[in-house]
């Protein structure tokens, strides 16, 4: 049985607030629903993007605003989704709290991850989920 896809395609970018969490997130899953995502496949992006998007408010713009960038795309039997920001890119942060247990959620969450640092500063996550139901 073949999925009809509509839209191959989608990005936006965000202020980095707590509030574009929830709206990126939203949009996110609505892609690869849309795209013939699978349940389990919509809500492992969901939680790796809102791990993700937290991660940029959080740690990326010390004292500073700036902005997320968010995008996915179907690429045969997979979405691939890309978060991205200009802020410090990734270093200890002793300052701030939680467990540091976000990369790892992120990791367990999708089928593959790459973690890039961006040539005009900041960091890039490239993700990878399968579009079968059967991850």
């Amino acid at each position: 049985m073949s999925v009809r896809r509509e839209r191959r395609k989608w990005c936006q970018s965000y202020p980095a607030t707590a509030d574009s969490v929830r709206a990126a997130r939203q949009a996110l899953a609505r892609f690869a629903a849309q795209a013939g995502a699978p349940a389990e496949t919509v809500e492992a992006i969901r939680l790796a993007s809102s791990e993700a998007l937290t991660n940029i408010v959080l740690h990326a713009y010390a004292r500073r605003a700036g902005e997320m960038h968010v995008g996915a795309n179907v690429a045969s039997d997979q979405i691939a989704v890309q978060i991205a920001d200009e802020g410090t890119g990734l270093c200890p942060r002793v300052d701030k709290g939680g467990l540091g247990l976000g990369l790892a959620l992120i990791a367990q969450a999708c089928d593959e991850l790459d973690i890039v640092k961006r040539v005009g500063g900041g960091t890039e996550l490239r993700m990878r989920f399968g579009l079968d139901a059967h991850r």
